[in-house]
């Protein structure tokens, strides 16, 4: 026998999920006023709703560091607008992934993602979908969340959790695209080579001095370009490599996430 659809199973409902008041009627009528069945329903329903976002472009989103003693999650939550970005059922999904990756490990998240993301995609009507997810394990770790639209995390061996911090706003600020000048790779210094001699074959200098302003360029460029070698951004008399021997600290590893 169905229950009457009253006022206050509908609030009732609304107030269990979130979801539009519209929403609650319809799925309380089709379960003939059964609330658990309802549930189902929305449950369902969300799901669909999501199948039918899924080629929908989230270009926009939030992304989040939860930390733990020595280790760190890095998790990225794409959405279309970046007004959905600031709505508190988006930011708190964010936030229970990470706490989600922290405790239990960014696979047991990945494998609940969907769930939690459904419902909030049928409230929100955008796409929502998981972006990049990174654990950073220690000894010492530093993070930086800029806006919450770019995230920095390092691990240092040695050093403090400070340095780690002021290492990961300087890469946030300056974004090197290499932690140490091994990791440029000969076709990046090829591409580089191409582009400067265009730059000086015109020059009317000798070849030597030619040679001379084409290694300055290469060299000034990928120096900016690498971390260990760039001004600290606190203290441009010091470089990172510098600032990093002043600690007795190594970099151990960087992640970092923009949206």
């Amino acid at each position: 026998m169905s229950s009457p659809i009253t006022t206050e199973l509908i609030k009732e409902l609304r107030d269990a999920t979130g979801i539009s008041v519209m929403q609650c009627k319809r799925a309380l009528e089709e379960a003939e006023g059964d609330m658990n069945k309802a549930l189902a329903i929305l449950k369902k329903t969300s799901s669909d709703i999501a199948l039918k976002k899924a080629d929908r472009t989230a270009a926009d989103g939030a992304v989040t560091v939860k930390t733990d003693t020595n280790k760190a999650v890095l998790i990225a939550l794409h959405c279309e607008t970046d007004f959905v970005s600031r709505n508190e059922d988006f930011t708190s999904l964010l936030s229970n992934l990470a706490d989600i990756a922290i405790k239990d490990g960014i696979e047991k998240m990945k494998a609940r993602a969907k769930d939690l993301i459904d419902p909030i995609i049928q409230k929100t009507g955008e796409n929502i979908q998981l972006g990049d997810s990174y654990l950073i394990e220690g000894p010492v770790i530093g993070n930086y969340v800029h806006n919450n639209k770019s995230a920095v995390v390092v691990s240092l061996e040695g050093g403090t959790v400070e340095l780690a911090k002021d290492i990961a706003m300087h890469i946030a600020a300056m974004k090197p695209e290499y932690i140490t000048s091994d990791e440029i790779s000969e076709e990046a210094k090829k591409i580089m080579v191409e582009i400067f001699e265009k730059e000086v074959a015109n020059v009317d200098k000798s070849e030597d001095i030619k040679k001379k302003m084409l290694d300055g360029k290469i060299n000034t460029y990928f120096k900016e370009k690498t971390l260990l070698d760039q001004p600290f951004i606190k203290n441009p008399d010091l470089t990172i490599s510098k600032l990093l021997e002043s600690a007795k600290a190594k970099i151990k590893e960087v992640k970092r996430y923009s949206i």
